[in-house]
């Protein structure tokens, strides 16, 4: 499983079906998942990739309920996991930086998602796995997490690029969900929607598409990249783009607006 690629097709993915080396991990909407979903994938409600306390809800779970989610899908260090949802690539994004923070390397975005799955006609399922409950004792690798602190830190660094995934209406002010509006200061704007291709079910935008659109932002090669949204849902799919296309560093300010936002002692433009 070494060779798969970090964002598979779903033609690809279509013949490894049943391999007992992969894990297929759907962060679909319960009702999605239980209308028909991908053969052996477990399937995992989005809000157990967040902590889910205000005013940083996306800050990853506390390590007892992390390590209780990853041993009830039954990761081992083996598994190489094929994540997925039915929105673009958003949690399943967050899923990845999930993994990074816990050390587990092995893993593919199923491009599109469960969108182009079914446009391509590969056979779906309503039978419910019961993963069996791994031992995967893990711990937490701070790198892929940037910090409050450690992005004021960087606010003026030259090298660091702040990419806002959220709408440009929150990023101009005009909305938002914390007591201050606005953004982070230096901070570029592209929302993560922006980085899907609509007339292919959803899938990502060719790479070269997307360098292009990054480049025209200033978040060029030579620069590491935080990214962040309201709460690291929506950043989790630019958090991927980023990888994908090779930025030397890439980080998710987990905290991100909801955390920002409502700190008393933050600038904001």
């Amino acid at each position: 499983m070494s060779d798969l690629p970090l964002v598979i097709e779903p033609q690809q993915l279509a013949p490894l079906l049943g391999d007992p080396r992969l894990l297929l991990v759907d962060l679909s909407q319960l009702q999605n998942y239980q209308q028909g979903h991908l053969p052996g994938a477990v399937h995992v409600p989005p809000q157990l990739t967040q902590r889910g306390t205000p005013p940083a809800p996306g800050l990853l779970p506390e390590s007892g309920a992390l390590q209780a989610l990853v041993q009830n899908i039954g990761l081992t260090p083996r598994h190489h996991v094929v994540v997925y949802d039915d929105e673009g690539g958003g949690w399943a994004g967050r899923f990845i930086w999930l993994l990074d923070a816990i050390g587990h390397r092995h893993y593919s975005y199923l491009n599109g998602g469960l969108l182009a799955w079914r446009d391509e006609e590969l056979p779906l399922t309503d039978a419910t796995p019961e993963p069996t409950p791994s031992h995967y004792p893990i711990s937490i690798d701070p790198a892929p997490t940037a910090t409050l602190e450690q992005v004021v830190a960087r606010l003026d660094d030259p090298g660091t690029v702040i990419w806002d995934a959220r709408s440009g209406a929150e990023y101009r002010g005009e909305r938002t969900g914390a007591r201050k509006a606005g953004h982070i200061p230096g901070a570029v704007n592209l929302e993560w929607t922006q980085t899907m291709d609509p007339a292919r079910s959803f899938r990502l935008r060719e790479p070269e598409s997307l360098r292009r659109m990054l480049d025209g932002l200033g978040i060029t090669a030579d620069k590491a990249v935080i990214t962040h949204c309201q709460s690291h849902h929506r950043s989790g799919l630019t958090y991927l783009v980023a990888k994908i296309l090779g930025q030397p560093r890439v980080q998710g300010y987990a905290g991100s607006w909801g955390e920002w936002g409502n700190h008393p002692d933050t600038p904001v433009e």
